[in-house]
């Protein structure tokens, strides 16, 4: 936890990192809570790059997001991280203490949590998972707190596949394995997850049934995706990308700063502001 007494930086790390909202939201935050002190800024770094720039921080710094493709690289940089960052062996979020230790953190798979709760979704019976990337992992930690029965996921390849069997393993969860040429059956289920690339899923929209469940669509631009906008024509509750990136935000500030509860709705307007002007 970081003290506010003096100026204050905190930055995201990433390659690309360009497109990233989140300078946006994380300024908005500070705006909010009245940090006049604190600047968050952006850093193209690679993994090859990624020591030297810690080995050039000082001590005003407070804290680091992380995106890819850094989130595994950057573990034997810190001192230690939380269960959740291990669950997944992945973290976005790097705390430098007061004390010196730099402590790693995944913000994902809480604030996945939270966006759906803020949809009314607190538990399901089973759920669906459409891809097996990285960002499939985390969904799997989040469904793990979740989803009381079977999580579905829907691939292209056996390796995807096997992987996919161990996150389940690890993380507790009942996970079966599906051929992506029949994801479109995965519209069952009360709570479907996207997490491919845009446009990946739009072929599937046609098969959005009537009064389908909730999605879960981690991507935020383009907005809505194809999939989003067919499943909301048809009743379902959408969750989507800038949810995600507006809750983890939210965790990653208040580990930064110390500072709670840090207000999501400034955030929000100010990511979709950000979105709208591109």
């Amino acid at each position: 936890m970081a003290s506010n007494e003096g100026p204050r930086r905190a930055a995201v790390l990433g390659s690309p990192i360009a497109h990233s909202l989140s300078p946006v939201l994380h300024r908005a935050a500070y705006a909010e809570l009245g940090l006049a002190n604190w600047s968050y800024d952006r850093f193209d770094v690679d993994e090859a790059g990624l020591p030297e720039f810690f080995g050039g921080l000082d001590g005003t710094w407070a804290g680091l997001s992380l995106t890819m493709p850094l989130k595994r690289a950057v573990v034997p940089l810190l001192d230690g991280i939380s269960d959740t960052a291990a669950s997944v062996e992945a973290v976005n979020t790097v705390v430098f203490t007061e004390e010196g230790r730099r402590v790693g953190d995944n913000t994902d798979i809480p604030g996945m949590v939270a966006a759906l709760r803020e949809r009314g979704v607190e538990k399901v019976e089973s759920a669906a998972v459409l891809g097996a990337g990285a960002t499939a992992s985390s969904a799997l930690a989040a469904l793990s707190q979740i989803c009381a029965g079977p999580v579905t996921t829907y691939v292209r390849s056996r390796a995807r596949a096997d992987e996919m069997r161990g996150w389940g393993e690890r993380l507790g969860v009942d996970v079966r394995i599906a051929d992506w040429a029949e994801a479109a059956e995965a519209f069952a289920a009360p709570l479907v997850v996207a997490t491919t690339p845009a446009g990946t899923t739009d072929t599937l929209a046609a098969a959005v049934p009537e009064a389908p469940g909730t999605l879960f669509d981690v991507l935020y631009e383009p907005w809505p995706t194809v999939l989003a906008a067919a499943w909301a024509d048809r009743g379902g509750a959408v969750v989507g990308g800038l949810d995600l990136l507006v809750h983890q935000a939210v965790l990653q500030v208040e580990q930064m700063t110390g500072r709670s509860p840090v207000p999501p709705a400034a955030m929000r307007t100010a990511g979709e502001a950000a979105l709208a002007a591109r």
